[in-house]
């Protein structure tokens, strides 16, 4: 039987719905989009399998997975299916109304809070879910809708579109009274032998991340007895004088203009700190997540203050 005579035997609803559901990982998110029942979505893949005579994907309690025959009706279908998926996103995207539930997990930061509460304000559509969390573990991320985080230098490889929300040039900065006590650096190998910072779990702390004039990532280990979690007390550290850290220049600027903190300047600059938002998503995405994310673009107050 050819594809197209199979198609005519098959609701066309099934089809929509395992793209939907493959290309989310997901039968809630699908389910979501689609505005069905997830009940309903699970019925046409239970329908499908069974006309196709074959599972298309592997369902444990945390996840699911295409089968090679989902991997293989994904690709031969999609071609046929295109089309009639950017004609959907397109009606989609004609709606104003943000509504469902959003799913966030993010960084306990005052100002990503209040970027949140901001975006619920404006779509009182919206019910929130959110969770604060510096380091989850990667098999607790699949109910998420956005995940945001702070990274530094080249992102690990994963399944998630990575979206840059703000990108926030930073320096190298110590106080007058660490720099009293131990030698001044000029170079990143000489961080070796003064204390520093280290963010430890949200960016992964060790080894620094920098950049040459060309672009080029530099990466530097370094020793520190002050961990911290959070780029509040990362500044407190500084200005204590418990060692060199690196921040976002606008997040110290008023403490580098009154001396209580100085950049160092060394032969390469800092990479930048960027906050970045991850879905999992590939085609058919809610309205409500790129919303929210365009939403986080423009809230000018979001610094890495916690």
């Amino acid at each position: 039987m050819g594809l197209t005579e199979m198609l005519e035997k098959i609701d066309q609803q099934w089809i929509k719905s395992f793209h939907c559901v493959y290309e989310n990982n997901s039968f809630k998110r699908a389910a979501e989009f689609l505005c069905l029942p997830t009940s309903n979505v699970s019925r046409h893949i239970a329908l499908l399998e069974e006309r196709l005579g074959t599972r298309l994907f592997d369902r444990t309690t945390r996840k699911i997975a295409p089968t090679d025959a989902g991997e293989h009706l994904y690709l031969r279908t999609q071609p046929l299916l295109d089309k009639l998926n950017d004609a959907l996103e397109e009606v989609t995207q004609h709606s104003h109304k943000v509504m469902g539930q959003l799913n966030i997990l993010m960084p306990d930061s005052p100002a990503l809070a209040q970027a949140v509460v901001s975006f619920c304000t404006q779509h009182p559509s919206i019910s929130l879910c959110c969770d604060t969390s510096i380091s989850p573990k990667e098999d607790l991320l699949d109910g998420f809708d956005v995940i945001l985080s702070f990274h530094r230098g080249k992102l690990e490889d994963n399944n998630w579109v990575a979206k840059e929300v703000k990108r926030w040039p930073s320096a190298v900065v110590a106080s007058p009274k660490l720099l009293q006590t131990f030698p001044r650096p000029f170079q990143v190998t000489d961080l070796k032998h003064v204390p520093c910072i280290n963010s430890f779990t949200a960016l992964n702390g060790t080894p620094w991340v920098f950049k040459s004039a060309k672009g080029e990532l530099i990466t530097q280990k370094v020793q520190s007895s002050f961990k911290v979690n959070s780029g509040y007390l990362a500044k407190s550290g500084a200005l204590a004088g418990f060692g060199v850290a690196i921040l976002p220049t606008e997040s110290c600027r008023d403490e580098i203009e009154a001396g209580s903190l100085e950049i160092l300047q060394l032969e390469y600059e800092p990479e930048d700190l960027v906050l970045y938002a991850f879905y999992a998503s590939r085609k058919h995405l809610a309205k409500k997540i790129p919303m929210f994310i365009e939403h986080l673009r423009h809230q000018a107050n979001i610094v890495k203050s916690a």
